[in-house]
């Protein structure tokens, strides 16, 4: 077994791991990042860049080296509700530097955060390592052990931290409490290509027990198709072109191109889960992201909290692990910041899902906006206050972490 001895073990290189990991090793940490698969190509992963982690990547002065990557922008996403369209928000009067969310593949993100994080000498990131099993010893944390391509791989370090998802293996293993909340949906993901003609900017449309989301991708589409918690089976059963009508009832403009969904090969199932952790942490170990809470994709937010927590985490723990310092209350200062925000934002997704998907799905009448939605429309000042909270969120983050090789 090879053995290797870093200040901070990360296991997970999704958006938590890889932000956490740059900026570690940017302010001198030591850093291993373990990640299971080969590559990050993954496809209907969370793809939104919101402006909160825009304004980190501005904070590091490398905004427009990422913006140069192919990618879209949302400024004011539309929708309908039965056949009244709806603004639902409007980015473009945010108090940051850029008012809109991007659309960028997830793996672009992560190649991107990678390569900035390759050439710094603290960062060492080891791809087809999946993380099996925690050190523990006299109840404290101090490692894990992976399996990798060429055999078994231990890392020794004073801190690990979980970033590995939703179905963390890493809290599992440390027998961390989870808190459920439940969701009474899932999400069918597919593409659908795209006309010239087609609008550029996000599409919800909500009517008669269904609800189907438009992502505007460059050339195509990445479609949402909400169901209840459950019915996949019951979809997959019903066959593919009972499907492809179901869409084209809810998107008569997709009646040409839903014959491209040539089978359920062609559709994937997100199985959605709400939930967190009631304590994040333990002696030497720590969860973030995913791993710590799990979101619904209401508001496509998920990604930028657990980039949130990574850039927290930074903040709190850089300067403890730089000088071998660290204690389990700078463990608990990284939750007690980002427990609210958290709590909040998953209060508001589990109201949304219960209150108005719900009740969309299991509605067989033509739908009209409810009052609130109307509002929207007639005073447009007041789409503000959603754009505030998709956009930024509740106590954003920012870099206070320095770099520790400026100038060399």
């Amino acid at each position: 077994m090879q053995v290797l001895h870093t200040q901070c073990c990360i296991a997970g290189g999704g958006p938590a791991g890889m932000v956490l990991g740059f900026l570690l090793a940017r302010a001198g940490v030591d850093v291993v990042v373990l990640e299971k698969h080969g590559d990050f190509l993954r496809d209907f992963r969370g793809d939104t860049i919101h402006p909160s982690t825009l304004q980190n990547i501005h904070e590091l002065g490398l905004l427009d080296e990422f913006l140069a990557r192919p990618h879209q922008e949302a400024r004011q996403p539309r929708g309908f509700v039965g056949n009244t369209e709806i603004a639902f928000a409007d980015f473009t009067h945010l108090p940051t530097k850029c008012r809109f969310i991007a659309f960028m593949p997830q793996w672009d993100f992560l190649d991107f955060i990678s390569e900035k994080a390759r050439r710094l000498p603290t960062f060492h990131l080891h791809m087809q390592a999946e993380v099996d099993e925690l050190i523990e010893e006299n109840g404290r944390i101090m490692g894990v052990r992976a399996k990798t391509p060429e055999g078994r791989l231990e890392i020794r370090a004073p801190l690990t931290v979980g970033c590995d998802g939703r179905r963390s293996v890493v809290r599992e293993r440390a027998g961390l409490t989870v808190h459920e909340l439940g969701s009474p949906i899932d999400v069918l993901w597919m593409r659908l290509s795209r006309r010239d003609t087609d609008p550029d900017q996000p599409l919800g449309r909500f009517d008669r027990g269904r609800v189907f989301i438009m992502l505007f991708r460059g050339d195509y589409w990445q479609c949402g198709y909400v169901i209840a918690k459950g019915a996949g089976e019951r979809t997959r059963l019903a066959g593919i072109e009972a499907f492809r009508e179901s869409i084209v009832q809810v998107a008569p403009s997709l009646r040409d191109r839903v014959r491209e969904l040539k089978s359920f090969d062609d559709v994937k199932q997100l199985t959605v889960a709400v939930d967190r952790l009631t304590k994040w942490y333990k002696p030497g170990l720590l969860c973030i992201g995913d791993a710590a809470h799990a979101m619904s994709p209401v508001g496509g937010v998920g990604i930028n909290l657990a980039i949130q927590d990574a850039v927290a985490a930074a903040n709190q723990l850089a300067e403890p692990l730089r000088t071998g310092r660290l204690t389990i209350v700078d463990l608990a200062r990284v939750q007690r910041r980002r427990m609210l925000p958290t709590q909040i934002t998953q209060l508001l997704q589990v109201q949304i899902q219960k209150r108005i998907l719900s009740r969309v799905l299991a509605s067989r009448r033509p739908l009209r906006p409810a009052t609130l939605l109307r509002l929207l429309n007639w005073f447009p000042w007041l789409r503000r206050i959603p754009a505030r909270i998709i956009g930024v969120g509740i106590r954003p983050e920012h870099i206070r972490t320095g770099n520790a090789f400026a100038g060399k």
